[in-house]
């Protein structure tokens, strides 16, 4: 099935949220992470394990935007958004539960990547509820 326009547009936005914050975190760790009110040390350990992850990130941000233009990466580019736009409120919604309140950078982060997943499932809920039959077996549309 095609993207529609809706679903070419949540992977613009979310592409380009996880190009540009991939890139500024490779690129430039203190500046970003300061713009939290977060010190970051010189401990090259520190930043490996900073821009580690942060290179996956990059990386599935140009998959979801490839996945604009060639339909071959569409399914993935969804699967890529999806994952992406889940986990990470996912995971600040556990730590402000184990850990507290964080600053409102980052608390401001979490609306933005909520918004995002919303914006995410709601444009991708056919895929989603098609992959749902798919495995079940059952039209979950119906």
């Amino acid at each position: 099935m095609p993207l529609t326009i809706l679903e070419k547009f949540t992977l613009g936005i979310s592409g380009l949220t996880a190009v540009g914050i991939g890139g500024f975190i490779m690129a430039a760790p203190h500046a970003f992470y300061a713009s939290y009110g977060i010190t970051l040390g010189d401990d090259p350990s520190l930043l490996s394990e900073l821009r580690a992850p942060t290179a996956g990130l990059l990386t599935l941000g140009v998959l979801m935007l490839t996945g604009i233009w060639r339909s071959a990466m569409a399914q993935m580019a969804v699967a890529a958004t999806l994952i992406v736009f889940l986990a990470f409120p996912a995971g600040r919604l556990i730590s402000l539960v184990i850990d507290g309140v964080p600053s409102s950078g980052i608390i401001g982060a979490l609306v933005l990547e909520i918004a995002i997943a919303a914006l995410c499932i709601f444009a991708f809920r056919q895929r989603i509820m098609g992959s749902a039959a798919d495995v079940t077996g059952v039209d979950a549309r119906s």
